[in-house]
């Protein structure tokens, strides 16, 4: 279960590290980009919702939904290939951290932006994760013993 684990988690890792710094069509282009940030909570959050119709369904979800959906395998896989990550405080710090070195290269290579919303939601989704592993641990344990 641990080796499929790791192979899904590298899966995943390339997946995501595609679309956070090479994929495009999100505004991942290193040419004419200057350093752009937010350290307002919930500032971007807020700006999404508020011009949701202005902006368009795809960008809304892509923003708000896409950081959480994002990190949800993160919390879901990471407790099956290293046990000790196996509490949600755990998890809740290294998804605060991972997030934090991602919105960091971000912004040091000047690709999408450093944004703390992203920070939020990221670790929103690493929890989630974790959360669906543990609810699915239960089962299994309740089933197989």
């Amino acid at each position: 279960m641990r080796i499929l684990g790791a192979v899904l988690f590298f899966l995943y890792l390339l997946a995501l590290t595609y679309f956070l710094f090479f994929a495009e069509g999100y505004g991942r282009s290193v040419e004419g980009r200057m350093y752009a940030y937010n350290l307002q909570p919930f500032r971007e959050i807020k700006r999404f919702w508020v011009h949701r119709e202005m902006l368009g369904t795809f960008a809304v979800f892509c923003n708000l939904a896409g950081n959480v959906i994002g990190f949800i395998p993160f919390g879901m896989i990471l407790p099956v290939i290293w046990p000790k990550t196996g509490k949600v405080l755990r998890i809740l710090l290294l998804s605060f951290e991972f997030s934090l070195c991602v919105e960091t290269i971000q912004l040091v290579w000047k690709v999408g932006s450093f944004d703390v919303d992203d920070l939020i939601l990221n670790t929103l989704g690493g929890v989630i994760g974790y959360l669906l592993f543990w609810i699915c641990n239960k089962i299994r344990r309740k089933i197989y013993g």
